[in-house]
């Protein structure tokens, strides 16, 4: 005799072949994070490895061609705001950072490792946190000048005891020094930071494309001296060349040097990512800033987080110009339209 079995045993059997059919769909997906970055791939690889190894979350990188770098990516952003596909946007620099908050693509985070850094890397609405980054320093010859004779400030490079043809500027027009120009801005006041770069032109100091060129021409004893970046600058001291590094405006009442930093955000979505979070509370602790500057990408830290000194000067003591970043910011625009008129004719 056969024996069919009841509704209720075969909706139980059915039940069961389908939470078996569907199970590998059910397992655990692997924890994301998407993250956009102008950082060079050779730095920022190392970091997302490291901070996968301490999390298990894995890093989905978005980057750009070396040509567009942060443009390009802050373009995207913006282009990709409706459905947005980053979670992360990781800046060399700041003031593309500083545009997308304008734009609304940006959402806060105030995280808690960075309860340290100066208030003048923070947002104060908490969409955005600038940390360890390169710094403005003067390169100077050793075979040429003693070191009596170094100059000490960024104003030094007015003075008639050297000639104005053996000293060396980038174009204030582009990179870290537009931004240094901008901050002078921001610092002194529009009349007074045009008066001085108006000065620098009138003397004839020499211009240049760049601040690797600044550098190539200190080393090359073709300059006394120039103002470059500390990537720049370190790099011929590691190298053994015939140079040493003076960090300007160090001296009692003097306004300290500029630090071009990093900075980091949320991209704005419909809800927070924890993984997101996880990636900034990971990025803006001391032990990472360490990190970035044992790796070379960095060379300033923004606060002490027990760096030894590099290049003969003490990172950790170094003064920095006291003004907040996003008013170094709105000085973009109005210097870049006074230098132009200064340096371009």
């Amino acid at each position: 005799m056969t024996v069919k079995p009841s509704g209720r045993i075969q909706l139980l059997a059915l039940t069961l072949l389908m939470s078996l059919v569907l199970l590998p769909a059910c397992a655990p997906r692997e924890e994301t994070v998407t993250i956009y970055t102008s950082v060079d791939r050779n730095f920022s690889e190392l970091v997302f490895q490291d901070f996968e190894q301490k999390t298990g979350i894995k890093v989905i990188a978005g980057y750009d061609t070396e040509a567009s770098k942060t443009t390009g990516l802050v373009n995207k952003l913006i282009e990709e705001a409706n459905n947005p596909q980053a979670d992360v946007f990781w800046n060399g620099e700041f003031s593309q950072t500083i545009l997308l908050k304008e734009k609304g693509i940006l959402m806060p985070h105030q995280s808690p490792v960075a309860a340290d850094i100066p208030a003048k890397y923070r947002d104060p609405d908490g969409l955005w946190t600038a940390f360890g980054g390169r710094a403005r320093v003067i390169l100077v010859n050793t075979n040429l000048l003693q070191p009596a004779d170094y100059p000490t400030r960024y104003e030094d490079f007015l003075d008639d005891r050297y000639p104005a043809d053996q000293i060396g500027m980038a174009y204030p027009l582009f990179g870290t020094t537009a931004t240094h120009a901008a901050a002078l801005y921001a610092c002194e006041g529009a009349d007074g930071a045009q008066a001085f770069f108006q000065a620098l032109q009138d003397r004839g100091i020499r211009i240049v494309d760049g601040n690797g060129v600044v550098r190539d021409l200190v080393v090359d004893g073709q300059l006394l001296f120039g103002i470059t970046d500390t990537d720049d600058a370190l790099g011929a001291v590691e190298r053994g060349d015939p140079v040493a590094i003076v960090v300007p405006d160090q001296g009692p009442g003097e306004k300290g040097t500029l630090i071009v930093p990093n900075s980091v955000a949320l991209v704005k979505k419909d809800k927070p990512n924890e993984n997101a979070q996880a990636f900034l509370d990971y990025i803006l602790s001391p032990e990472t800033e360490k990190y970035l500057a044992e790796i070379g990408w960095i060379q300033a830290p923004v606060r002490d987080v027990g760096l030894s000194a590099a290049g003969g000067v003490d990172w950790n003591q170094v003064r920095t110009i006291d003004v907040p970043l996003s008013q170094i910011y709105q000085q973009l625009e109005p210097s870049q339209s006074d230098l132009k008129q200064i340096f371009i004719r």
